[in-house]
């Protein structure tokens, strides 16, 4: 029965670790993605500066900054749906992580009862020995 729990264990942790890999990850995404956009934010604004042309809808507005903003823009919906998986991991990882607590609930429960049913053999022998000797 040991060694089943202990499996049990051993793969709950494993679980418990990839889903904390996961969150790491796509946290990782999220930041980047919302890094590279601060990016091309401030080389927009170089850009408008060198032009000295803000408004998107002027026909001499740069080409660069239009593509600029496109990727921007498809950065920030990325990290924002990152953000909802982000979410999901992280429920994933919570549930995870309270089945690990509930195997080892259960294993220690086990544990214990094996003690106290070998303290039980213990105590009965002990009381046998007492009273065979309490009859010499």
């Amino acid at each position: 029965m040991k060694s089943k729990s202990a499996n049990l264990i051993r793969l709950k942790k494993f679980q418990v670790d990839e889903k904390r890999r996961q969150v790491l990850q796509i946290e990782t995404m999220v930041a980047d993605f919302e890094r590279m956009a601060a990016e091309l934010d401030q080389q927009i604004e170089i850009e408008h500066k060198k032009t000295g042309i803000s408004d998107v809808a002027h026909f001499a507005y740069s080409t660069f900054a239009k593509a600029a903003i496109t990727r921007r823009d498809n950065l920030l919906t990325s990290a924002g749906d990152m953000k909802s998986k982000l979410e999901a991991a992280q429920d994933e990882l919570a549930e995870a992580i309270e089945d690990l607590k509930k195997v080892e609930l259960l294993d220690a429960r086990e544990t214990q009862r094996e003690r106290d049913e070998q303290q039980k053999r213990e105590q009965a022998e002990f009381d046998e020995i007492g009273r065979l000797r309490y009859r010499r």
